[in-house]
């Protein structure tokens, strides 16, 4: 008999709450517009009315009466969208746990609730510098399915690409590079971004904004037969990178043909100095450690045009083939360095090994967590580094 009353209770319990809960849903829509939560793509805790599986219904830490911070919602249900292993190819708004930057919470027009009807733009929103339109475009990039090439969350491949360059080109264009490209060398060193743009280009065929003088008059100016271009054809025209080369720390990378063309295209570009990409994302394609030490720090140098406006490209006798020493480089830019500043230069020497004391032996230029890019924090620590007896 008890065990009979027991079950009534808990079956009239569980009826309770459901009522309760179904209750709590319709609370919910006599204040929020419900056309607002509907649309071709619906989230599915809202399809079901579980309105508090991310929402606290009456108080909460976070804006918009959130459980959790945003990323930590997501990740309950959506934990496969990244790999922690490697945390230097996942795009920023992902890495930053800013997932409504391209997706709507609740409903959508658009498949993978989108917040914009179209993937492309939802990309222009944050990716402004792009060029919408092309006389020329590529039909994926015009169409605004960035999603052919790129992946959205994490790559393996620079720029979030799908797989390398290369291939990439082929799943499509298989016919086309065997039919149009029978001279050009083999697929080992086939590169068909050193002439096409991959999201259009005002020239037929997609060619890149600035050719390369010898290329635009004549491949022969360089190419004979299927023997491979080295650096010292470059050199034949441009012989003052030759000497840059030659200081203590430089660019000349051993065992490669021709050292020019892992940062430059030979044949065309969109950067007048023919980079291959934009300046820093060449400079990553090595240098990944570097960026990869500051892209979270709280306090990041400011943007500069380029990396060489610090750094000689080709080389440089100076540390981190820098374009001067520690104060001469900062001094481009703060010209009052050294004036009211803590001592440094030419008779001043750091006591811990005996270098002269410049900008970069208390700030490191690309981003710390502290203030002012200081090395440690400036209000005590890094100071008693060298002022023990103070």
């Amino acid at each position: 008999m008890k065990m009979i009353r027991l079950i009534c209770y808990i079956s009239l319990f569980l009826v309770s709450s459901s009522v309760v809960y179904a209750k709590a849903v319709v609370d919910c829509f006599q204040c929020h517009e419900k056309s607002a939560f509907q649309g071709k793509v619906v989230h599915v805790p809202v399809a079901k009315g579980q309105c508090i599986s991310c929402h606290n219904p009456h108080v909460a830490r976070f804006e918009g009466l959130l459980q959790k911070q945003t990323s930590e919602l997501c990740n309950m249900c959506h934990d496969k969208v990244i790999s922690q292993e490697d945390q230097t190819k996942i795009h920023k708004p992902v890495r930053e746990g800013n997932c409504l930057a391209c997706h709507a919470p609740h409903a959508s027009s658009a498949k993978g609730l989108l917040s914009e009807k179209h993937q492309g733009e939802s990309c222009y929103n944050c990716h402004v510098d792009l060029v919408k339109k092309y006389e020329y475009p590529h039909e994926p990039y015009s169409k605004g399915h960035c999603n052919a090439c790129h992946q959205p969350h994490q790559s393996d491949q620079y720029q979030l690409l799908v797989v390398v360059p290369e291939k990439l080109c082929e799943k499509c264009h298989a016919e086309d590079l065997s039919r149009s490209h029978k001279g050009y060398p083999g697929k080992k060193l086939r590169a068909c971004l050193t002439c096409h743009s991959p999201h259009g280009s005002n020239k037929q065929g997609m060619i890149r904004d600035f050719l390369h003088a010898p290329y635009e008059e004549d491949c022969s100016n360089c190419h004979d037969g299927d023997t491979e271009v080295g650096t010292e054809k470059c050199f034949e025209c441009h012989d003052e990178v030759r000497t840059e080369l030659y200081g203590s720390l430089n660019h000349m990378i051993g065992n490669v043909i021709n050292s020019c063309v892992v940062c430059h295209s030979p044949h065309a570009s969109d950067d007048p100095k023919f980079f291959r990409n934009k300046q820093a994302q060449v400079c990553r394609s090595c240098h990944n450690d570097t960026f990869a030490g500051y892209v979270d720090k709280l306090y990041s140098h400011p943007a500069t045009e380029s990396c060489g406006d610090c750094h000689a490209v080709h080389g440089s006798s100076q540390m981190a083939m820098l374009k001067g020493d520690g104060i001469q480089v900062c001094s481009i830019c703060h010209k009052t360095q050294g004036d009211f500043t803590h001592p440094v230069g030419e008779g001043i020497y750091d006591p811990r090994n005996g270098l002269q004391m410049s900008c970069v032996t208390c700030h490191y230029p690309h981003g710390t967590d502290y203030k002012y890019n200081l090395k440690l924090s400036g209000e005590k620590d890094l100071c008693v580094q060298c002022h023990m007896g103070y």
